[in-house]
């Protein structure tokens, strides 16, 4: 049986109630008809998602249910006007989840592309799907999208450094939606890098040469441009192997191309690289606007009543796991200052993982979607009212 959605909290009210503790969810079992990303039918969330729903908690004034079960679930897309949204994987699978009735609740999933190398970097304006690969960047056009099956791919870039090693993109378009911006990883731990390997670049959403609009950057695989001063902002994963609090991860701004943000000399924040560490670095360095624990994994993210929501997740090489939540970083005076739980319980006190979030995007009915790779689903936090 689904549950009736509550009216959208105002968002004056949600900032009052930001600090009024955390809300525990119990289980919230709702009805999903249609086809799943697995391939059986589903009147209801699976046990196991059930199950870690209830181990889950939030920020209070928001209630947790889930969206959809999508598999190995990454970046998303929201398409309003198609009703639903699109869901990328680090692999070869891009699925369209439809909820044409805008209740929250993914009637269906589709997988509508299977031909990619890492389906990670995916970015959406009416009309045109983009999809950043591993080694190449191509738009679809929706003109005839019945939401189970894409159109044959315009080539609009084709020489991404095609290595796997951080090749899952990130993709977001400009604010005025001309270009789209893609970051590409350093191929490596900690190296030197060559081409367009530790940058961010643009290019028309026509095609064409890009443009480097940032380097020395390790890996980011989350970048969007503030909604007030159109600066971009994207996080960037940290060296590994170097100790289990350093270096500390981070979450930049650029407020114009051409800064470059210190790697591979510097293997995260202000932490040098042991390999580099006699050689002068070799350009001024733009330092992060904030930092995160060491190896915590900041991915996407979205701007929120001036904050950001973060997704953290969670380390793999550190004596004691950490991150493997949703924070929300608040700002004052314009500038991030302190991160407090927006959605934690995916590490269990037993050291147990039980989801990893990746993703966060604002959806239509005004509540926030997060993306979990490890537990297959889309959570869905909903403003209380």
């Amino acid at each position: 049986m689904r549950t009736e959605l509550r009216p959208v909290f105002h968002r004056h009210a949600r900032l009052a109630a930001r600090w009024a503790g955390r809300l525990c969810f119990g289980v919230l079992v709702f009805g999903i008809s249609g086809l799943t990303a697995t391939g059986s039918s589903a009147q209801q969330v699976s046990e196991r998602v059930a199950r870690i729903q209830s181990l889950l908690s939030g920020e209070a004034g928001y209630r947790l249910s889930v969206f959809a079960e999508v598999r190995n679930a990454r970046t998303m897309a929201v398409a309003p006007e198609l009703g639903g949204v699109f869901v990328g994987t680090r692999g070869s699978n891009l699925y369209f989840v439809r909820d044409a009735d805008e209740d929250g609740i993914g009637e269906e999933v589709n997988l509508i592309a299977d031909d990619f190398k890492q389906a990670n970097g995916i970015a959406y304006r009416p009309g045109t799907l983009f999809v950043a690969d591993q080694h190449r960047i191509v738009s679809y056009d929706l003109s005839g999208f019945d939401g189970t099956k894409l159109s044959r791919p315009r080539l609009l870039f084709t020489n991404l450094p095609d290595k796997s090693h951080h090749g899952w993109r990130y993709a977001a378009l400009s604010p005025d939606g001309d270009r789209l911006f893609v970051a590409v990883g350093a191929p490596c731990n900690i190296c030197k890098v060559s081409g367009l390997e530790g940058t961010i670049i643009s290019i028309p959403v026509n095609g064409g040469a890009p443009q480097v609009y940032a380097s020395g950057i390790r890996n980011s695989v989350g970048l969007t441009f503030h909604p007030d001063t159109g600066d971009l902002w994207f996080t960037d994963n940290g060296g590994d192997r170097l100790g289990d609090d350093i270096p500390r991860e981070e979450l930049n701004r650029a407020t114009g191309p051409g800064e470059f943000f210190g790697y591979p000399w510097y293997a995260g924040s202000d932490t040098r690289s042991p390999q580099f560490d006699d050689e002068a670095v070799p350009h001024e360095v733009t330092f992060p606007a904030f930092t995160f624990n060491a190896h915590n994994a900041p991915l996407g993210f979205a701007f929120d009543d001036g904050d950001a929501l973060v997704a953290l997740h969670g380390s793999w090489n550190r004596t004691i796991p950490d991150g493997y939540k949703v924070v929300r970083v608040e700002f004052r005076n314009g500038k991030p200052s302190v991160e407090n739980p927006f959605l934690s319980g995916f590490l269990r006190s037993n050291g147990e993982v039980v989801g990893r979030p990746v993703d966060v995007k604002h959806y239509v009915d005004g509540s926030i979607l997060i993306s979990d790779d490890h537990t297959g689903a889309i959570w869905r936090m909903m403003p209380e009212g």
